[in-house]
């Protein structure tokens, strides 16, 4: 069963996806493979198609929550407004966080989450 919420994760060099609802998790990294060419020196693989496998990551997902560093979010926020305008309609936050951890992350997502009316709290144990 895909589970309807996600956080994005989104590095310089990867993209961490954690699928997620109340009770579990389910993450998958997409990552950013770099090769250099020895003649020109530059990237042959594209941040576009990167992005695009992000993108496909995403599929069916009902709300996503993208958090990282500002400068990957914004190129991917301004990729995803221009080559993917359907996933944007379900990117329901963007948060900036600096080094956190994974339970950190997901802590923050369930969280936001709650806030926005789209989940049930987890009962907290005494």
């Amino acid at each position: 069963m895909p589970l309807s919420h996600a956080v994005a994760w989104i590095g310089h060099l990867d993209v961490h996806v954690i699928q997620f609802d109340a009770q579990q998790s389910v993450d998958q990294r997409v990552k950013h493979r770099v090769h250099f060419t020895r003649q020109h020196g530059n990237e042959v693989r594209g941040q576009h198609e990167f992005f695009g496998e992000v993108c496909e990551a995403l599929i069916g997902i009902r709300s996503v929550l993208v958090v990282g560093h500002h400068e990957p979010q914004l190129a991917f926020r301004q990729f995803v407004s221009k080559h993917r305008p359907a996933l944007a309609l379900h990117i329901v936050g963007w948060e900036t966080i600096d080094h956190p951890t994974e339970p950190e992350v997901l802590k923050l997502a369930r969280e936001f989450f709650v806030r926005q009316g789209e989940m049930v709290a987890t009962p907290r144990l005494p």
